[in-house]
């Protein structure tokens, strides 16, 4: 077979990654820990192919033709062909690579991630490349390692300085904590005015704040993250990501000049989801936001109904969002909530609209391969296939 089609999944980190100690080599300045996303309701999905007929390399992403001498591309292609175990001439042969998303593309929500642990799980299929794929992924995109495989992980940042040690390593598969729910909620799905990579070199060089995250905050921080993830603790993982996503946004702010990624909308997630644990008197939701405005919550199966119900009753809906598929993936029933919840909440309740949408997810596996040709996103002739 010389064409491979496969899906991989988001990831969403509960301990973040923000700067690199090298940025040719995509090496990251801390360790970072991650759950995977169900690829059912949200994934990056590729078709690759070779062929010696091919003119030349070619790449189309969500529909369109891009540049297939971007750098980072370009990193993933060199890694697959030194390892490749292709006979004779076919290491020569051109390719072809066609990709899209199920959501919405660098607007904070890990589409980077998934896209290049995507093409990294079927560059190394299509090569014949066996064992830890990782590597190759972050040479595209530093999270997207976390994405090649499922369930919650954990991305060493290694000490070696050509990163042969940074690794991304499996913590528990998405099995061990069956009942761990994900809500993402689309405030925008609008291109993020500072890309991450920007954003992470000017942190590197301007804020003090990173530094002493770097040293100090992570370290620990990330081992009691991994413990409570083994022990299925909620509320110290709840406490301990909503930590790091605030820490992380209070580096953004405290770089020169500053970079700011979450909105107003975004601050007001933030109030509510304090507000709500405070008013049931427990740690129920987790709020994390990357680079973005979005927000990501991480809440348990039996909550879920009560706090969708509290977020429709503050955020409400557009009259015709049902129309706009206001509510995506797993089927949703939610609660109303009660007179005494809402006089304890104290909150304004915002105007219609001010959540694009939201999916309903939860932890899931790695990549997934294709065998029926009719998932292929490339025709016979290598072209991409008409798709929405």
């Amino acid at each position: 077979m010389n064409v491979i089609t496969c899906i991989a999944p988001v990831n969403i980190a509960v301990i973040k990654y923000w700067g690199k100690r090298d940025e040719s080599l995509i090496l990251p300045t801390n360790d970072s820990i991650s759950a995977t996303l169900d690829t059912d309701q949200l994934h990056a999905k590729t078709t690759v192919m070779i062929s010696q007929d091919f003119k030349e390399d070619c790449i189309w992403l969500n529909g369109r033709e891009e540049d297939i001498k971007n750098p980072r591309l370009q990193n993933c292609l060199k890694e697959i062909r030194k390892r490749s175990q292709l006979s004779g001439n076919m290491n020569d042969w051109k390719i072809h690579i066609c990709s899209k998303n199920n959501f919405p593309t660098a607007a904070g929500l890990a589409s980077s991630a998934a896209g290049y642990a995507c093409l990294a799980a079927a560059l190394a299929k299509l090569y014949r490349i066996e064992g830890d794929i990782s590597v190759i992924a972050r040479s595209g995109s530093g999270s997207a390692c976390r994405s090649v495989m499922g369930g919650f992980v954990r991305w060493y940042m290694g000490f070696d300085k050509y990163g042969t040690d940074s690794l991304a390593k499996q913590i528990v598969p998405a099995s061990h904590w069956p009942e761990m729910r994900i809500l993402v909620l689309v405030v925008s799905d609008e291109q993020k005015k500072v890309p991450s990579a920007i954003g992470m070199k000017r942190s590197l060089e301007t804020s003090e704040l990173l530094q002493h995250r770097i040293m100090h905050t992570v370290p620990e921080r990330a081992n009691k993250i991994q413990q409570a993830i083994v022990e299925k603790n909620f509320k110290t993982f709840a406490e301990l990501t909503m930590k790091d996503s605030n820490e992380m946004h209070a580096t953004c702010l405290d770089t020169y000049p500053p970079c700011v990624y979450m909105n107003d909308i975004s601050n007001s997630i933030v109030n509510l989801i304090h507000s709500y644990n405070d008013a049931v008197n427990d740690v129920k939701v987790a709020y994390t936001f990357d680079a973005g405005s979005n927000a990501t919550l991480y809440l348990l199966e039996k909550d879920v109904s009560a706090v969708v119900g509290v977020l429709d009753y503050f955020f409400p809906p557009l009259e015709n969002a049902e129309n706009l598929e206001y509510k995506r993936g797993l089927p949703i029933n939610a609660s109303e909530p009660s007179q005494n919840l809402l006089e304890k909440l104290n909150l304004r309740k915002h105007p219609p609209g001010q959540l694009k949408y939201m999916i309903y997810t939860k932890v899931g596996d790695g990549p997934k391969y294709f065998v029926n040709p009719e998932d292929h996103l490339l025709d016979g002739q290598g072209n991409p296939i008409n798709y929405p």
